[in-house]
This record gives structure tokens, C-alpha cells and sequence, in this order.
């Protein structure tokens, strides 16, 4: 596997004028645009017609994160504004999940807006609780170079940390759509079927599908199934080194079932497609996580993640697909495991040879983001051919826009 560590971030550029931003959705979620790129080939429809580009017998995985509304707004006394954006556990945490239910106080990593306007002390806020006031305080407990340690607790001991978000946090849109957050953005900036609570991102290429399309899909006995990784805002981290050796890749927490596993074991030799470039990155990532079962049986669950450049690092191993999942099935069964919680840093760039899924749905990315190179990592150097279709023909980019199906050569 040829090692993405010396290329050059500037090779995946492309001009994105700001008029080519969708800043809204659409009314309808499925009537959005959908590039099909195949074998050199792009072709042109719409999502409401997905099932019809893809095989029956396939699989689709989606991620069923929820985005939380995880910015909170606390006024100073002296009436300064100091925006607190939530972006994941402190580290005394097992795992996400278990860090939302924390009731009454929970220590948080976060963003922190007007930080030089808060020299010390506490901040407050009060939110409405079904007519009832809801006092909110923030307090600093630790300062690191790219973010803070937030003590954040609350006045009614009975409400979770995701119910509060609920309550008295926005929705965080991405900051390249440069407008406030909208109370349609509550519904629109979420899939259909978010289920738990984490992500401070939406998995965008999942906003476009609706009740219609996955009874389409049913019907050509297309089967569905859920990873679920929380998208942190590293995300949109830009990168800004010259070559990707020196760019740290966001670690982000994956939760997943053992049927899915199961599920994936069955239709590896059929065709899987990843709905959204964080289910790809689930999905292969699985897929080192079972080569690191095979070579060792006994690794601990502390031990089982997946850093950046781990990938290329095992390449040489050239463990078959099936065997690696088997292998990671057979290890939480080992361990008494229904659900595997990790964490995953992995870097899929040109270079990189899939192991899973044999085609992605996604949105367009921004210039220069890894994102990118997950595209040109599918396609090549056709990446620039589809971006340069998609802007000739009025497609809409970035969350709100149109999407692409990209069909991997095998």
C-alpha cells in the first residue's frame, strides 16, 4: 500500500466560489441531485431514485449518530457574550454515550468563544425547563493548547447532560455556511433516523434520504444497517501542513453492534456501500481493528484502536476481508461484547486499497479537507473530472448541497 504521508494537501484544490454553497436545503430531502460516478463513467439523477444504481442483495450502512445542539451562550455580568462549544468527554469517561446521561455535572472538552473576555470564576446561564428556570454554570478547570476542560453543571439533578443540551444549547452548523442557526435547522440539520446523541456534526450525506427511498430500497431487497460514529469538529479541522506527515487526523468514537459485523461477514463478497465518508471510515476501520484481533488474539479493548497511520503500517499483513471480521467477531464474543466501543483515527487518502465497502454516497467536499482525499482516494485523478461536472451542471456543494454515488475500481 503506497504511504499518503508525503502528499501535498495543495494537490486537492479546486475554486468553490460562495454562490455554489448550499446555505439551505432543499424543501424536499430527496429531490437533491446525484452524481454516478462508475468506471470513468458520470451520469446524473436524483436520490429519490437511488435504488435504482444499485444491485439488489447489497448493503447499505449509515451512521445514526444525533447531532447535539452543542453550543451554549453564556452572558458575562458586565453583558459580554462567551459562546461554549461542547466537543467531546473528558477523558474520565468510558465513552460518549455514557457522558450524556451524566446527570447534574460533567466535564467536557470545549471551544471555548470570548475565552480572553473570562479571566476566572464561573459564567451563567438560564434556560426555560417546561416553564420552570433552568440555571446553567461553567466553570474552567483545565487550559490546553486547542481547547479547555469545562466543568459544566446544572440545577435540576434529574436531567441528563443530552437532555440539557436539548434545553439550553443551538445547533452547530458548520461555520463555512456563515449564517446563525434557524429553528428548521433542528429538523433538517439531522438524518431521519438519528438515533444516539454525540456528534457536534451532521453525517450530511445521510439528510437526503426519507421514508420513500428506504422502501424503495426495501422493495429491491437492498438490505440496511447502522454503525454509529460521533462526528467531532475536527472534521472541518483545515489542513495546514504542507504534507500530511505533519497533519493530525481527528480521533473520533465508534460504536458498533455484532450484527452488523455479522451482517457485513454475509454481504462482504455481494457489495457494501457506505452512506457518508464517517460510515466509511467505521467500515474499514473494522476491518484493522480484525486484522489487530488476528494478530493478537488477547489485545485489550484499550489497545484496540486505530491510529492514523496504523493502516499502512499493517498493509503487509494482507489479511483476507472476511477472516479480519471473523476475527474481531470471534474476540468480543471472547470478551462478552454486544457492542464495541473505540475509538478511530484513520486516514483514508490516495493510496489506500479498500478492504470493505465497494462504493460511497456522499456529499461535496471542501477544497483542501480530508474529505477530499477520500474522494481521489475512490476515484483517482478523476476526483477532479466529477468536481469539475458537478460545478458545470449547477450542482449544489458542502452539507446542505447535492450528493455522489463513487463507485470504487476493483
Amino acid at each position: 500500500m503506497k504511504h499518503p504521508s508525503k502528499l501535498s494537501i495543495e494537490a486537492f484544490s479546486y475554486e468553490l466560489p460562495e454562490n455554489r454553497i448550499a446555505k439551505y436545503p432543499l424543501e424536499q430531502r430527496d429531490a437533491s441531485k446525484l452524481l454516478v460516478y462508475q468506471s470513468g463513467l458520470i451520469q446524473e439523477t436524483i436520490y429519490r431514485d437511488l435504488a435504482t444504481e444499485i444491485s439488489s442483495n447489497s448493503l447499505l450502512v449509515f451512521n445514526n449518530t444525533k447531532v447535539v445542539e452543542a453550543r451554549l451562550l453564556f452572558k458575562k455580568e458586565t453583558g459580554g457574550i462567551i459562546e461554549i462549544f461542547c466537543l467531546e468527554p473528558d477523558e474520565q469517561y468510558a465513552d460518549i454515550t455514557s457522558a450524556m446521561l451524566q446527570k447534574g455535572k460533567v466535564f467536557w472538552k470545549c471551544l471555548v468563544g470570548g475565552a480572553k473576555k473570562w479571566k476566572e470564576g464561573s459564567i451563567q446561564c438560564l434556560a426555560d425547563y417546561n416553564g420552570q428556570p433552568l440555571l446553567v454554570e461553567a466553570k474552567k478547570t483545565a487550559t490546553h493548547s486547542d481547547h479547555f476542560i469545562i466543568e459544566l453543571s446544572w440545577s435540576n439533578q434529574q436531567i441528563s447532560f443530552a437532555e440539557l443540551l436539548h434545553i439550553a444549547g443551538n445547533i452547530p452548523l458548520p461555520p463555512y455556511l456563515n449564517r446563525a442557526s434557524e429553528e428548521a435547522d433542528k429538523e433538517r440539520y439531522q438524518t431521519i433516523y438519528a438515533k444516539h446523541d454525540g456528534s457536534v456534526a451532521a453525517p450530511t450525506a445521510g439528510l437526503h434520504f426519507t421514508d420513500a427511498i428506504f422502501e424503495s430500497l426495501q422493495e429491491k431487497n437492498i438490505a440496511t444497517n447502522f454503525v454509529t460514529l460521533h462526528v467531532g469538529a475536527g472534521t472541518f479541522k483545515p489542513v495546514k501542513a504542507s504534507t500530511m506527515k505533519d497533519h493530525e487526523m481527528h480521533a473520533e468514537f465508534i460504536e458498533v453492534q455484532t450484527q452488523l459485523i455479522i451482517a457485513l461477514i454475509h454481504k462482504i463478497d455481494i457489495g457494501i456501500i457506505a452512506v457518508g465518508t464517517t460510515s466509511l471510515r467505521t467500515l474499514e476501520s473494522l476491518y484493522w481493528l480484525g486484522v489487530k484481533t488476528v494478530l493478537n488474539p488477547s489485545i485489550s479493548l484499550q489497545d484496540l484502536t486505530i491510529l492514523q497511520w496504523e493502516p499502512y503500517d499493517l498493509a503487509d499483513h494482507d489479511i483476507d476481508a472476511k477472516k479480519a471480521l471473523t476475527a474481531l467477531l470471534n474476540w468480543m464474543q471472547k470478551n462478552s461484547l454486544q457492542q464495541l466501543f473505540t475509538k478511530t483515527q484513520i486516514i483514508v487518502a490516495p493510496g489506500y486499497q479498500f478492504k470493505i465497502i465497494n462504493g460511497l454516497i456522499t456529499n461535496f467536499h471542501q477544497p483542501q479537507s480530508t474529505l477530499l482525499l477520500i474522494i481521489a482516494a475512490i476515484t483517482g485523478e478523476d476526483w477532479k473530472r466529477i468536481y469539475q461536472y458537478a460545478m458545470d451542471n449547477a450542482f449544489r456543494f458542502l452539507s446542505y448541497g447535492d450528493g455522489s454515488l463513487l463507485w470504487i475500481k476493483k
